[in-house]
């Protein structure tokens, strides 16, 4: 074992000294990804609708290729799950992740590359372990196996002819891993790869807990409930009762601010947290720095990044601008072209930069994910910050929530209308109500404008749910998995009149 994490602690390193080359110049990493990229497409037909092989530099791409949202990329991407290939990337497409819903449709199909796997996703969890190795150098990570809390594969693509596979980008990600990272982790790819989530919970707490589990990985609120289960049948109330060596919780996805508490209540030991950012189109950033709040961004993974102000990212045609132009504190749609065939991209998700050098993130929402129907402009940064201040100063524990607007009646002014699931209540809800309400106005001036004297926004409507409400409403959705999660913020009530009929 100690020659295992001696060699791992090597490789570690090197990794390190890789990485240190692109923090040191991250304008000319990013142009080389940019270069390689085209030079990579341009037999593809996207390549040559857009002619590839003429352009000469950044600015060239920006006026000659339009961003995309899924729907508008989604034609090139039928033409692949049909079975062909060389549309949007040279090598063969046989693999897509299946992430969530878009307007038109239940599911969106990400094609990932070989490429995409090997140079992103892979390279980007190398660099996640060697810098948590530099930060713990006496770290015994390598001594034991990950639990990785993934999503399923399925099937197959309904198209004749075409033989692509599909599955959540974890479960993908799974099953193509080379030899050597199965034999680190557990339980077997059978079991991690079941399609049934109840059934696999089940199962993968009856199979881990007599394992030597040193590192978890997964999104808070589906590994929360997995280490109960685990708990549960060891008949155990701290989870290092069962996992003794567990020291690594590496998680994504949401907020883990107002989980950090559950998870200190159910460690008898220090854990570790690292968080990342990986998503279906690619893994873009990870926590660098000891108890950090922000997250390095990966610059050389197969991805060229370009930002739009989240002002403008409703005009006709907004402007994208890349890492030299960047500002600290503004809130940025991030627009990716990849090693998988996607062409500025719009992915979804809004970031802030926190630092320049290096550049480091942190991610504030979705750009479909806030509410603004008063003009307050709430994000899901902001909700977060609120919903962990007011569980802080009133002993309270979440374990999930969504909110969304109350629209104006005959002389009521609106409001925002919360769902929240504890695990422990707030000693005393009212005071919980007013300390959300007063660090929303802190944290942002424009609802603090709306609040005025209650004239646009009354006072926040708090229902505090029964336990088990969004895992119910989840499983009504059939959305149970690691891949889905509950949203947070809503502009309108879709989400919360659904709920609100399982009270």
């Amino acid at each position: 074992m100690q020659l295992l994490q001696r060699s791992f602690n090597f490789l570690a390193k090197k990794r390190l000294s890789n990485l240190a080359y692109s923090k040191n110049d991250p304008i000319e990493t990013q142009e080389r990804q940019f270069r390689q990229l085209i030079k990579k497409g341009q037999q593809t037909f996207f390549g040559k609708k857009f002619a590839f092989d003429s352009i000469q530099c950044i600015k060239d791409f920006q006026t000659r290729v339009p961003v995309h949202t899924y729907e508008q990329l989604y034609p090139y991407i039928e033409r692949i799950l049909k079975g062909e290939q060389n549309v949007l990337w040279p090598t063969a497409i046989e693999w897509f992740a299946k992430s969530s819903g878009t307007t038109n449709a239940s599911s969106k199909f990400i094609p990932v590359s070989p490429e995409a796997l090997q140079e992103g996703h892979y390279k980007a969890g190398k660099d996640m372990l060697a810098i948590y190795i530099n930060n713990y150098p006496d770290s015994c990570v390598a001594q034991g196996k990950t639990v990785g809390l993934g999503g399923s594969l399925y099937p197959s693509i309904s198209h004749p002819g075409s033989d692509v596979r599909y599955g959540d980008v974890s479960a993908v990600l799974m099953k193509n891993l080379p030899f050597w990272a199965q034999w680190g982790r557990t339980p077997d790819l059978t079991t991690a790869l079941m399609g049934e989530w109840e059934a696999k919970l089940e199962k993968l707490a009856s199979i881990t807990s007599d394992k030597n589990v040193t590192s978890i990985a997964g999104v808070p609120t589906w590994v929360l409930l997995l280490l109960q289960k685990v708990m549960a049948l060891q008949n155990k109330s701290y989870i290092h009762d069962v996992w003794p060596m567990l020291e690594l919780f590496i998680h994504g996805g949401i907020s883990f601010s107002p989980y950090k508490a559950l998870f200190q209540s159910i460690s008898s030991k220090e854990l570790h947290y690292l968080e990342v950012y990986n998503a279906s189109e690619g893994f873009f950033a990870v926590q660098d720095q000891v108890d950090a709040k922000d997250m390095l961004l990966l610059l050389d993974h197969g991805i060229f990044y370009e930002f739009i102000p989240l002002d403008e990212i409703e005009q006709e045609q907004p402007k994208a601008i890349g890492l030299e132009e960047v500002v600290l504190g503004k809130v940025y749609a991030i627009i990716i072209s990849t090693n998988a065939g996607l062409w500025r991209y719009q992915i979804g998700d809004t970031i802030q930069f926190t630092s320049l050098s290096p550049f480091r993130i942190k991610i504030t929402g979705r750009t479909k994910h806030f509410i603004n129907v008063f003009g307050e402009e709430v994000v899901i940064d902001n909700a977060e910050a609120a919903i962990e201040k007011a569980c802080q100063f009133t002993d309270a524990r979440l374990s999930d929530y969504t909110a969304g607007p109350c629209y104006f009646a005959e002389g009521k002014s609106g409001s925002h209308e919360w769902i929240i699931e504890f695990t422990k209540l707030p000693n005393d809800v009212e005071r919980f109500i007013d300390i959300l309400d007063i660090t929303l106005k802190q944290v942002n001036t424009d609802y603090e404008a709306k609040r005025y004297q209650d004239l646009v926004l009354a006072r926040p409507v708090v229902h505090c749910a029964p336990q088990g409400l969004f895992y119910q409403w989840l499983k009504k959705q059939g959305k149970l998995g690691d891949q889905h999660k509950v949203p947070r913020l809503a502009n309108d009530r879709r989400y919360l009149d659904d709920i609100l009929t399982l009270f």
